[in-house]
């Protein structure tokens, strides 16, 4: 496949199904059956255009190149179920941890690591819990857990943990730094060395020393609502998250407020943009865009930003088994994914329970195609847009 091609994989973890799509005209390029991957470590973009990725049945991290004749590159024995995914920045060393899974409490205490130069694997235990991940770079790589109740950010040597025996050893953190007990949503930024964690209070924010970690000032929200996800912007050196505020009962989703954040790293500004009411969960970062989908009984939209913070909107069609009114917008409904690459102007969203997706050009808002899947997408699936060389691994977190 021609290294300009921008490429769409598409997860239908309850189906067990990934769908490789051309994009604009969303023709079929592959298909993988019998892989559930992980809707929640979610896809994490390597070097060359190639995506890693879990399959929470099988217990296998997946490495997928999407351009070679062979969509699975390799495969890798990890523990399940997979929580969050991230590497370092030179895709090579990855940790995966767990947590949750279908359970009403986390269980597993379980963390992975992976060399995929040497094909070294290792498993260790540190703390159930629902950890976020990342991996520092540099000569002596770090993997830095965030926990949460007591929250902290763990710091532990990547060799060490590599070398540890069989058997699931206990390790014990090499360093740690305090956080609020709420934190959830993770980011890495390689080049200034820093740490990113969301909690209630702001995004905390803590630079490499060493092998250690040291905290610098937080970033407020400038709202009453906060973050539960964070996105490093490779193209616009930024960090985003959506602020969800409102009543916290998952019954009042049609009236949560919704507003994009971003704070930019350079100059410390940072913009808020009302996106309204309803549930916006993940986001995707284009080449000169922003894309939300948001999800309400009166009607669901594609929103797009540019660079200025304008937002332009789309309707999309609606889904059969949607969230309603007196519901919830996590049980037995259907959702959308949304992605994009920053090296491509293409978004991409789904239409859950339908197994179609809407392929958009941000520049002008139209559909280009909307491909049906042999698969229906329950709960809207998980995808990921690469083109080979579009920097999107510079972001080393899963999403």
């Amino acid at each position: 496949m021609p290294a300009a091609t921008p490429v769409l994989l598409v997860s239908d973890h309850v189906a067990g199904a990934v769908h490789l799509l051309t994009v604009p005209d969303g023709a079929v390029a592959g298909r993988l059956t019998g892989r559930h991957l992980s809707e929640h470590a979610g896809f994490l973009a390597l070097p060359g255009g190639r995506v890693a990725c879990v399959d929470d049945r099988r217990g296998e991290l997946l490495v997928l190149d999407p351009f070679a004749e062979q969509l699975v590159e390799r495969t890798v024995p990890v523990a399940v179920p997979a929580e969050h995914l991230a590497c370092d920045p030179s895709g090579r060393r990855l940790a995966v941890t767990t947590g949750l899974g279908k359970n009403s409490e986390p269980w597993s205490d379980l963390l992975t690591v992976v060399d995929l130069a040497t094909g070294e694997a290792a498993r260790v235990r540190t703390r159930a819990g629902e950890p976020g991940v990342t991996v520092l770079g540099g000569g002596d790589p770090l993997v830095v857990l965030r926990h949460r109740e007591p929250g902290a950010l763990a710091v532990h040597r990547f060799a060490d943990l590599l070398g540890a025996p069989p058997g699931c050893p206990r390790v014990v953190p090499h360093a740690v730094l305090a956080l609020p007990d709420d934190g959830h949503g993770d980011a890495y930024v390689p080049g200034p060395e820093l740490v990113f964690a969301a909690t209630s209070q702001g995004v905390h924010r803590a630079r490499r020393t060493g092998d250690a970690l040291t905290a610098e000032t937080v970033v407020p929200w400038g709202s009453s609502a906060r973050g539960w996800y964070l996105r490093f912007d490779t193209r616009r050196q930024a960090l985003w998250t959506t602020l969800r505020g409102g009543d916290p009962d998952p019954l009042r989703w049609p009236e949560w407020s919704n507003q994009a954040w971003r704070h930019e790293l350079g100059t410390g500004r940072t913009l808020l943009t009302e996106l309204g009411p309803g549930l916006v969960f993940r986001l995707a970062l284009a080449r000169r865009h922003t894309a939300f989908s948001r999800i309400h009984p009166d009607g669901d939209e594609l929103i797009l930003l540019d660079a200025d913070g304008a937002a332009r909107r789309f309707p999309l069609t609606g889904m059969d088994g949607a969230p309603r009114r007196g519901g919830t917008p996590w049980e037995g409904v259907q959702r959308r994914a949304v992605a994009a690459s920053p090296g491509s102007d293409w978004i991409a969203v789904t239409r859950g329970g339908h197994g179609e997706v809407h392929i958009v050009d941000a520049e002008t808002g139209q559909e280009a195609a909307r491909p049906r899947l042999s698969t229906p997408l329950h709960h809207g699936g998980h995808l990921v847009l690469r083109v080979r060389n579009d920097g999107a691994d510079g972001d080393p977190v899963g999403r």
